[in-house]
């Protein structure tokens, strides 16, 4: 089984953030595949996606963002899913608003929801894709820009990169993460 998660916070006071683009993703693969979710073994939403060649699991942590590895940790425990068959979805504000990055492992870069996952997987040697989110203005606290929504002409702008980033999963899935980091990583005219 390969484990994608989404990470986000539940409810709809999150929805639409730039913290929840993890979310938006993992929801953008279940409607593209008529996928829904159900309540995981652990604290967080699961879709199984039966393919013919493996199984994937998508996943939206129920947890708040900084506790996300609890779940993640705790399904791949339960579904005895290698690190390697683990792919993260994430918001970063280090990127521009849309751009794409993906690595094989690293640090969480500030980003406390990459934080829990280290800590529960005990490694951070897993495949992360990073959705740049932007910064904003540097005088206004970070976890009040990545709480908030993104204004009219980003939104457009996120729901490529949305796109786009399923894109990516659905290549990492198929043809892997080499492949995935030569066609996304190279700027904002990725596909």
């Amino acid at each position: 089984m390969k484990l994608i998660a989404g990470l986000g916070n539940p409810g709809e006071r999150y929805r639409g953030t730039r913290h929840n683009v993890g979310f938006e993703v993992i929801d953008e693969l279940a409607r593209r595949h008529g996928l829904g979710f159900e309540m995981a073994p652990v604290n967080a939403l699961f879709a199984k996606w039966r393919r013919p060649e493996d199984v994937v699991g998508l996943v939206k942590p129920l947890t708040l963002m900084n506790l996300s590895g609890e779940a993640i940790g705790g399904l791949c425990r339960y579904y005895k899913v290698a690190i390697a068959d683990v792919l993260i979805v994430t918001d970063d504000v280090n990127l521009p608003v849309g751009r794409l990055r993906a690595r094989s492992s690293g640090s969480e870069g500030g980003h406390n929801g990459l934080r829990s996952i280290a800590e529960h997987l005990g490694t951070t040697e897993y495949a992360r894709l990073r959705v740049g989110v932007g910064r904003g203005d540097v005088r206004r606290d970070l976890a009040d820009h990545v709480l908030a929504r993104f204004d009219a002409e980003e939104r457009t702008g996120m729901d490529d990169a949305i796109a786009r980033a399923a894109n990516a999963v659905e290549m990492w899935i198929s043809e892997g993460l080499a492949r995935v980091m030569n066609t996304f990583n190279r700027g904002e005219d990725n596909t």
